[in-house]
């Protein structure tokens, strides 16, 4: 599936909006958060104990140490092919489906964090500091409208703009910190000028979630995330495809509200589907809700 928000693609999303008095959703401009959320992560874990190191989360076999690896090797992949412009791994075998390129990722960070237990946390945090640093400025020197060296696959983008790759990126560097402070009992990081643009990308897949729906014409289904960095996010049906939208309407044929916790866990696999729908309230069809329950805004 191929979209990429480009000027024709804009416009056609105001014609919608105009059509139906909804608000388009708009570009996310992430980048200026990077070096604020680095360093929060480096506050965080040179505040670490050597038990903390190696406690457990959330994110399957992972430690604490494992997580801070992962983020280190986001940042070297990003410095070293995007900045430097160094050939890519080659996969083996090609890649001819998203099933393949998941399968792809999952060898190469498996291959990174069994190599990174070589390396010390202390190690860890100097790297980190170099690195984070380096990335927050490459991606503030990119035009946001210029196409993305890496397209946000779980959107169901083949290709993306800039704007929309840094967004990703800022959700994988914040719920992978978000992780890392749970399974060290640290304060989250939910003020909404952190988790609100964390749900903003991750409901930008919506429509490719809910492209094998079938609804009638018009039909609009309301999200809304209860909490400081929550809001209402709508689908519509037109023209045989769902658009999403920046509000909610009172004409929806459902209505699905979960608070703000509950939203990004559900998108990172901190959630099962039985946890996840126990904690969304249904207003309306509740066939609407199942396509948001299988929903990932990660690559999985």
């Amino acid at each position: 599936m191929r979209q990429l928000h480009n000027a024709s693609t804009i416009d056609n999303r105001v014609a919608y909006a105009s059509h139906t008095a909804m608000k388009p959703v708009e570009p996310i401009l992430a980048a200026d958060l990077f070096g604020e959320i680095h360093e929060e992560l480096l506050v965080l874990l040179k505040g670490l104990s050597a038990e903390d190191w190696y406690k457990p989360t959330v994110a399957g076999a992972w430690q604490v140490r494992d997580i801070a690896a992962h983020l280190l090797d986001s940042d070297i992949r990003r410095l070293s092919f995007q900045r430097d412009q160094a050939p890519m791994v080659p996969p083996d075998p090609p890649i001819g489906s998203y099933t393949d390129l998941v399968g792809f990722l999952n060898q190469l960070n498996a291959d990174w964090i069994k190599a990174a237990k070589r390396i010390s946390p202390q190690l860890l945090i100097e790297f980190l500091a170099v690195t984070g640093e380096q990335v927050a400025a490459l991606l503030k020197s990119i035009d946001p409208f210029a196409p993305a060296m890496f397209s946000v696959a779980w959107a169901g983008e083949e290709a993306s703009l800039h704007w929309f790759d840094v967004a990703r990126e800022y959700t994988e560097k914040w719920h992978h910190q978000q992780q890392i402070r749970d399974a060290v009992g640290a304060p989250p990081l939910y003020a909404r000028k952190w988790l609100h643009p964390v749900l903003d990308a991750f409901l930008r897949g919506l429509p490719h979630a809910y492209r094998e729906l079938a609804a009638d014409e018009g039909a609009r289904i309301v999200f809304s995330v209860t909490g400081e960095a929550g809001g209402d996010w709508t689908l519509a049906r037109e023209a045989g495809a769902w658009h999403l939208y920046a509000d909610g309407v009172e004409d929806a044929v459902c209505r699905l509200t979960l608070d703000q916790d509950t939203a990004w866990r559900l998108l990172t696999k901190g959630l099962t589907r039985k946890q996840a729908a126990a904690k969304i309230e249904i207003s309306g069809e509740a066939a609407y809700s199942r396509p948001l329950l299988g929903m990932l805004a990660v690559m999985a």
